[in-house]
């Protein structure tokens, strides 16, 4: 739990600062022309993406669940309320208009759809006092709320592909974020269903 935990942190330390100044000549994303509201949104993105990826955190820590109920609960209503949810659908705007080619565009809104609905079906199975399903679809989301770091993480992955295909610097680019993009998105779900299926140690 702690080295999560400390990657988590890192990796917010590193992305949210330049955000902070709410300075549109500080974003690391390039806006697309003619969609002024672009880093207004991917700000507000951000926001509830942190308020997400540190309560999703929380929520995965046996130890939490298992002695401090109460604070399981109200720290899951933060996630899908004010993290998860609309930074689901900030996302898939965003993403939408992705600088990093259609692919990247389709994956990007892909996931945050994926997001949105695991989301949901983990919120609606818990409602409805289906603890089996809720832990399910919360795995789930919890994959794809790990999405961003993910693709960061695989980056150099993607340009150890590309890099002796002698494509042009920004050709380079694009195709190292959709192979980056990809395995992310095929790595968490694969790993999400592999925790979901896996057994206790105590039933080993």
């Amino acid at each position: 739990m702690a080295p999560l935990a400390l990657v988590v942190a890192v990796f917010l330390a590193f992305s949210v600062p330049p955000y902070l100044t709410l300075d549109p000549g500080r974003s690391r994303v390039p806006a697309p022309a003619g969609f002024a509201a672009h880093y207004w949104l991917l700000v507000a993105h951000i926001a509830f993406g942190t308020v997400a990826i540190a309560g999703v955190i929380l929520q995965v820590w046996p130890w939490l669940r298992r002695t401090h109920p109460v604070v399981h609960r109200r720290v899951g209503r933060v996630y899908v309320f004010g993290g998860a949810i609309p930074a689901a659908v900030m996302a898939a705007a965003i993403g939408a208009v992705s600088p990093f080619g259609p692919v990247v565009a389709v994956l990007d809104v892909v996931a945050a759809l994926l997001w949105l609905a695991f989301t949901i079906a983990g919120w609606r199975a818990i409602r409805q006092r289906r603890y089996g399903e809720h832990r399910k679809w919360m795995i789930r989301s919890f994959a794809m709320c790990m999405n961003t770091l993910m693709s960061r993480a695989l980056s150099p992955i993607g340009f150890l592909v590309v890099m002796p295909r002698g494509f042009d610097k920004e050709t380079m680019i694009l195709s190292a974020a959709t192979v980056s993009g990809v395995l992310s998105v095929l790595t968490l779900l694969l790993l999400s269903q592999w925790w979901i299926e896996r057994k206790p140690a105590s039933a080993r």
